[in-house]
C-alpha cells in the first residue's frame, strides 16, 4: 500500500521527527495535534480555547489529506488533567456529529510542550 505524508501550515509543524499525518491508501492518520497556533503559541490559559485550536489543527491535518472531521472514524484524546473532561467533551460535541466517531479519552502524567491536551485520528476517505 502506498502511503504519502501530510504537510500543511495551515496546521502547527511537527516538533519532532514524525509526520503531521500519513495518508495509507483510503486511511487518512492524523498525528496528535497540541493546542499551538499555526505560529507556534501554545494556548494554556482555557481548556475550551485549547481545544478548540487542537481540533483546528487536526481538521487541518484532515483536509490536507483528502479527508475532513466528517470521515473521522476514530479519536484519542489525551488529557493532562481529567477534570477538563467535562470541557474538552462539550468542544468535541461541537466538532463533530452523529454517528460520533468511537473515541477513547487517556489521563496522561505530562504532555510534550506542558500542553493540556492533545488529540490525535483515524479517518477514512469515502471516494
Amino acid at each position: 500500500m502506498k502511503t504519502e505524508p501530510i504537510r500543511t501550515d495551515a496546521a502547527p509543524a511537527a516538533i519532532g521527527p514524525y509526520s503531521q499525518g500519513i495518508r495509507a491508501g483510503r486511511f487518512v492518520f492524523a498525528s496528535g495535534q497540541l493546542p499551538l497556533t499555526p505560529e507556534g503559541e501554545l494556548i494554556t490559559d482555557n481548556i475550551e480555547r485549547a481545544s478548540r485550536q487542537a481540533f483546528a489543527n487536526l481538521r487541518a491535518v484532515l483536509v490536507a489529506g483528502g479527508a475532513d472531521l466528517g470521515s473521522v472514524v476514530k479519536v484519542t484524546i489525551y488529557l493532562a488533567a481529567m477534570e477538563d473532561f467535562a470541557a474538552v467533551n462539550a468542544v468535541y460535541a461541537e466538532v463533530f456529529a452523529e454517528p460520533y466517531p468511537a473515541r477513547s479519552t487517556v489521563e496522561v502524567s505530562a504532555l510534550p510542550k506542558g500542553s493540556p491536551l492533545e488529540v490525535e485520528a483515524i479517518a477514512v476517505i469515502t471516494e
